[in-house]
């Protein structure tokens, strides 16, 4: 649990997300307006996630739909290409999530300095993208490989868009995960982007692996976050602190002051 402490600089941290507009090659990319587009929208966001006192930022290609299971070349160079022109900007820890590939988000954290990711790294599911299976053991080894040990891997045990192609409770999956993968963290998720997880779920992962922080990975919002946090170590955020609370839209620094005020109340600050 000490990790949370040393990158974050406080218990319970809550990670804003900074969607990256369409990249190169997926359908919806502005090719007119390029990647300059894409560099003004993340830093209008990540502008307003910090204004509004946000703990850390997560940098995600969440525009690149349809998803795909493997990233290309394109993508990873873009967004180590965007996340580069807002390194000097950036005051708060950060991290790095590419959908939905856990390599291709390794080699951006090590590329860009990132000190954490998030991903599916491991289960089989039947999901939107066709079936989805993922290699734990290979991702960590090409961690090591790259030299990016330091980067903290925070594992999505329930993936969102999939159901899992078995039928184990889902704190039987953490337990399992936990002794088999060693990861830093495990995050616990609703159906989809945006879908409340259940505070039920986050207590039973909590009960079975204590000493592995728990991460709210979908659907926090200011309504609900204190409840939440009770049985999480984290939380990462990203629809509802938008306009209107859409996925889609610009990050409203407002709701971002609103969340961290509940978040803040609740950890006792």
């Amino acid at each position: 649990m000490n990790w949370i402490n040393q990158v974050f600089g406080k218990s319970k941290p809550a990670v804003g997300m900074v969607h990256f507009l369409a990249l190169p090659g997926a359908p919806g990319h502005d090719s007119e307006g390029g990647i300059e587009k894409i560099v003004q929208a993340a830093y209008l966001d990540l502008e307003a996630l910090q204004q509004g006192g946000i703990d850390a930022v997560m940098f995600c290609n969440e525009h690149d739909r349809p998803y795909t299971l493997q990233a290309d070349a394109a993508v990873v160079a873009a967004m180590s290409y965007v996340i580069g022109r807002l390194h000097p900007l950036i005051d708060v820890p950060f991290g790095v999530d590419v959908l939905w590939d856990p390599k291709a988000a390794l080699a951006v954290a090590r590329g860009s300095g990132a000190l954490f990711v998030r991903e599916i790294f491991s289960g089989v599911y039947a999901s939107d993208m066709g079936q989805w299976n993922t290699d734990a053991g290979g991702a960590l080894r090409y961690r090591r490989n790259i030299g990016a040990e330091s980067v903290r891997v925070l594992y999505n045990i329930n993936a969102e868009f999939a159901v899992p192609l078995g039928n184990r409770p889902l704190a039987e999956v953490a337990k399992s995960v936990v002794f088999s993968s060693i990861p830093d963290g495990l995050c616990v998720s609703g159906s989809m982007t945006s879908v409340s997880v259940s505070a039920g779920d986050l207590q039973a992962v909590k009960e079975v692996v204590a000493d592995v922080p728990i991460f709210i990975n979908t659907g926090a919002r200011r309504e609900n976050i204190a409840d939440l946090i009770r049985f999480a170590d984290g939380v990462i955020v990203g629809s509802s602190l938008k306009v209107d609370g859409r996925t889609w839209n610009r990050v409203d620094s407002q709701r971002v002051s609103d969340f961290m005020a509940v978040l803040r109340a609740a950890r006792g600050e």
